[in-house]
């Protein structure tokens, strides 16, 4: 879910051709969610093989990040490592959410209330080791870079466009802008409708709101973070006003003293978060015939859909020197 910052960070309305010749990092977790989330049917049931094995994010993994390649968009996904330990109980509180949704979602499914049971469907989409090893296999086989953090996938994504191996990162969240992320598009995956797409950058934030990067953290320190609980009644907006009148530092403070959280600590995982810095990028060539028989043989994909993503990614090498030169 990440930090809610909506109220007080504004985005840009951008298309792909405003991309073009871009490279995306994107984080996995997060996108591979949307994908088991909205590419369902009706009645909410994610799409499936012949042997109950879900594909819902290998059809978003191929089709839509074709489409987005097509585009000369470049992508690289980074996954997530270990998880921090103040991560838990959000965590935790996710797993309940999907426990209790999965549960509507059945019980709207016997009803034959198809919209409801969509909507907690939704809610119940879950990544297993099946779904994150399919992933990265499907991802080599297109020939699609990705980097395994050691910690916050989020985190490491952001230090790729620090270090000028991406131009920005893929994420529905506004957490990148804590960890330092300059510029992050968001809907990449969701829809290919031109005026659908976002851009935030930090500068722009930054400038606009009049603030430092470490004053954003301590507003998100105070709405909550993936690493804090926050202070209930307290919004971006009343956030921001806290910092414009100097008492942003008193209410960290009272926070602090009212929970065992340490606040110094959660602040230096957005300052200073654990990197992956030894990785290596390389685009390879795209196996064609591996998609084929990964996704028809084994998962029952139509071969005339498979082909056709896979000659949009085919295009995109003959239209480049070569993708191993990108990197």
């Amino acid at each position: 879910m990440g930090v809610k910052f909506k109220d007080i960070v504004e985005s840009d309305k951008i298309n792909f051709k405003d991309l073009e010749g871009t490279t995306i990092a994107i984080d996995a977790y997060n996108i591979i969610y949307q994908f088991l989330s909205s590419i369902r049917q009706q009645n909410g049931q994610p799409l499936m093989d012949l042997e109950g094995n879900i594909t819902s994010h290998l059809s978003g993994i191929l089709y839509r990040n074709s489409s987005i390649i097509d585009k000369g968009i470049k992508l690289i996904y980074v996954f997530d490592g270990e998880s921090h330990v103040y991560k838990q109980k959000t965590i935790s509180k996710r797993q309940e959410i999907r426990s209790e949704s999965e549960k509507k979602w059945k019980d709207a499914l016997e009803s034959g209330d198809d919209d409801l049971a969509r909507k907690f469907a939704i809610r119940s989409s879950k990544i297993s080791p099946y779904i994150l090893d399919s992933s990265k296999r499907l991802l080599d086989l297109m020939g699609i870079p990705y980097i395994q953090a050691k910690g916050e996938g989020e985190a490491q994504a952001s230090y790729l466009v620090q270090k000028g191996d991406a131009w920005g990162v893929g994420s529905q969240d506004y957490d990148c802008l804590l960890f330092g992320a300059d510029q992050i598009v968001r809907n990449l995956t969701l829809t290919n409708n031109i005026g659908e797409l976002e851009l935030l950058k930090l500068r722009n934030v930054l400038k606009k709101l009049e603030i430092t990067r470490e004053d954003l953290i301590n507003i998100a320190i105070l709405v909550g973070t993936d690493f804090n609980e926050g202070v209930k009644g307290i919004g971006a907006k009343k956030g921001l006003k806290l910092l414009k009148d100097n008492k942003i530092q008193k209410a960290i403070d009272e926070y602090e003293k009212k929970s065992d959280e340490d606040i110094e600590s959660v602040k230096n995982i957005f300052l200073n978060p654990y990197i992956n810095k030894d990785y290596k990028i390389k685009w390879k060539k795209v196996d064609k015939d591996g998609i084929l028989e990964f996704l028809c043989e084994q998962h029952g994909f139509s071969k005339e859909r498979v082909i056709n993503a896979s000659n949009k990614l085919k295009k995109l090498n003959n239209t480049q020197k070569s993708l191993e030169d990108w990197f």
